[in-house]
């Protein structure tokens, strides 16, 4: 596998990315359940150095090839490759030991706490992987994310239970005999009793916790997830074995720490179960952002820290050709949002300059809307990740103005467009062209935010603003006509959760074409018509291009120092879902995006975070 001969190697390869030397950019906020699950499994080991090889074993190869998500990572980098991804931890924390707390995700129930030198590093290899083989509960994915990304709770626990994800964790290993020690030392903790499985021998708790040493790695997790690797070493299909899985693979950057792999198979079966009811919320969980990340394509995340930045290459495949892989993908989003954002670099250039947030999003009127429904579940994975933060709900009677309530309130209207009907395809997707967002400004008095859809009908997009009104009045919200110059038709509506009024109007930029626009406020409106200048000729873009290498277009912009501020100036710093990511945010410059096509049918969207300078 190409990002495990890089990371052997112990030294990062370039492979002409062309990456900037100065601060650049990344995919923090698009990407931040993704990005931790690779921090989760790439930092596992805290990045201690290893002795020996270990068995050289890829974890992928005993992984079920159905497995929907796998998560793959170097536990134990050495020389350049360890400096920079504890360089990039250290300043993204300001921790000096920043991935101390994810040892916990191997602290099996009954175990005290563990120690890495005492208890891990004697047999520890270089390579680990996580996979699960069920979603089952979203909800303890969704905490896994947090703790890993916030410590909540104290830290990184232990990932699996009858009530959570099913699968394991496989940890390559140095000293099989000191590996065996440790898992049996963990099963009795755990009250586990000895069993067997097809002649393979392991151990396992009354709750489903199990314990093994299959072929020299280490496997610990659910007694369906054991099983599973047991299965796939008797001859069963590996995921390392899959063509979606090991062309992906090929292309991966060779720097990378660690990558996260989504099949869109599975995950499309899983949301058919949702949206037949058999899972709630399941718009809102992690595992649906994958979805809506990669569409009905396998997905690739792989992750690249140095001390100046992280780098996340979001690679997504061919979509399944036929059969029933394709008629489960096909459930989902067709293009996802890395074909939707790595396409939106158009749309992106004719935002107002000078935004300290601007996303072109493509196409908006695919099937089933993938730009919109994706940002629609991004939305949502956000509030829901700081309401399981926090404890709290994602709405609270006592707050006047939340983060929560600003996602819902955008939500309301997006819900409506991008909904997966007849009528919402007939009324809304079938004019639509190109979509943007953005937002400026740097008081709340000053804001002008808003999203720009292109219209390839304009008689139709017209129409549409009545119709959109007339939805949201059905939803509870107060929407009434609207005389706004340079408009040819609008409304404003109070939307519950918004502060301001939403602005809901049509008309024409100065080049003639037809736009639909959602803004706060009036002022919002004329800066999406008749920006006194576009993203195309602002510094960011400049600076995004430089950060992002390869020649890549940019697509996405975001000044997280404005942004932090202007959040500070309103109180909303602390807001339940702001508040865990704030001490990361304080540590960064800028997000970087934008996207290329890699040849195959792949097609690459790169997000670059920008790390602030470490003083001394």
């Amino acid at each position: 596998m190409r990002v495990e001969q890089g990371m052997r190697r112990g030294c990062r390869r370039t492979r002409g990315r062309g990456r900037a030397t100065g601060p650049s950019a990344s995919a923090r906020r698009l990407a931040a359940p993704v990005l931790a699950l690779a921090v989760f499994a790439g930092a596992l080991a805290g990045c201690g150095s290893s002795a020996s090889t270990g068995t050289n074993a890829d974890p992928a190869g005993v992984v079920p090839a159905y497995a929907p998500v796998y998560v793959g990572a170097f536990v134990r980098p050495n020389g350049a490759l360890k400096k920079e991804a504890l360089a990039a931890g250290q300043t993204l924390t300001g921790q000096k030991n920043p991935y101390s707390r994810l040892l916990g995700a191997m602290q099996t129930p009954g175990s005290p706490t563990l120690s890495f030198g005492r208890d891990v590093a004697p047999w520890l290899g270089e390579r680990a992987g996580l996979f699960l083989t069920t979603l089952g509960s979203t909800e303890a994915l969704t905490n896994l994310l947090m703790q890993g990304l916030t410590g909540a709770g104290g830290g990184v626990q232990w990932p699996f239970g009858s009530g959570g994800a099913q699968g394991a964790i496989v940890l390559d290993t140095s000293d099989l005999a000191a590996a065996q020690k440790f898992v049996a030392t963990q099963a009795a903790h755990a009250g586990a009793h000895a069993t067997t499985y097809k002649g393979v021998a392991y151990q396992a708790t009354a709750g489903g916790t199990a314990f093994a040493v299959i072929d020299k790695l280490v496997v610990l997790g659910t007694d369906t997830g054991v099983r599973a690797v047991i299965d796939t070493t008797q001859s069963g299909s590996s995921l390392k074995g899959n063509a979606a899985y090991a062309q992906l693979q090929t292309l991966a950057p060779g720097d990378a720490v660690g990558h996260v792999y989504a099949s869109p198979v599975a995950l499309g079966k899983a949301h058919l179960a949702r949206a037949s009811g058999s899972e709630a919320g399941g718009g809102q969980s992690p595992t649906a952002l994958l979805s809506a990340l990669g569409g009905a394509h396998p997905l690739n995340v792989s992750l690249v820290p140095s001390a100046k930045a992280v780098t996340l290459d979001a690679d997504a495949g061919p979509a399944p050709a036929s059969g029933a892989g394709a008629a489960a993908a096909g459930a989902q989003q067709e293009g996802g949002l890395v074909g939707a954002l790595a396409s939106g670099a158009h749309a992106f250039g004719e935002l107002p300059g000078g935004s300290w947030l601007a996303a072109g999003l493509g196409n908006a009127g695919g099937a089933p809307g993938s730009a919109l429904s994706g940002l629609r579940d991004l939305l949502s994975l956000v509030s829901t990740l700081g309401a399981s933060g926090t404890g709290a709900s994602p709405s609270s009677a006592q707050v006047t103005l939340s983060v929560s309530g600003l996602i819902e309130g955008i939500l309301a209207p997006l819900q409506v467009l991008s909904a997966n009907t007849a009528q919402a395809k007939r009324d809304y997707r079938s004019w639509m062209g190109e979509a943007g967002a953005f937002a400026g400004g740097t008081t709340i008095l000053e804001l002008k935010a808003g999203a720009v859809i292109d219209s390839t009908d304009p008689a139709a997009s017209r129409a549409a603003v009545g119709k959109l009104a007339s939805a949201l009045n059905a939803a509870g919200a107060e929407a009434t006509p609207a005389t706004i110059p340079g408009t040819e038709a609008a409304v404003e509506a109070k939307v519950q959760g918004l502060p301001v009024t939403l602005v809901i109007a049509d008309g024409r930029a100065a080049n003639g074409q037809a736009k639909f626009v959602l803004g706060i406020g009036e002022s919002s409106i004329d800066a999406a018509l008749n920006p006194s200048s576009t993203m195309s000729s602002d510094p960011a873009s400049s600076a995004a291009h430089s950060a992002l290498g390869e020649g890549i277009e940019p697509s996405l912009t975001v000044d997280f120092p404005t942004m932090l501020s202007l959040l500070e100036g309103v109180g909303l710093s602390e807001d339940p879902t702001v508040a865990p990511f704030v001490p990361y945010l304080r540590n960064t410059t800028a997000l970087a995006g934008g996207g290329k096509r890699l040849g195959g049918g792949v097609q690459r969207l790169r997000r670059v975070l920008g790390l602030r300078p470490t003083s001394g």
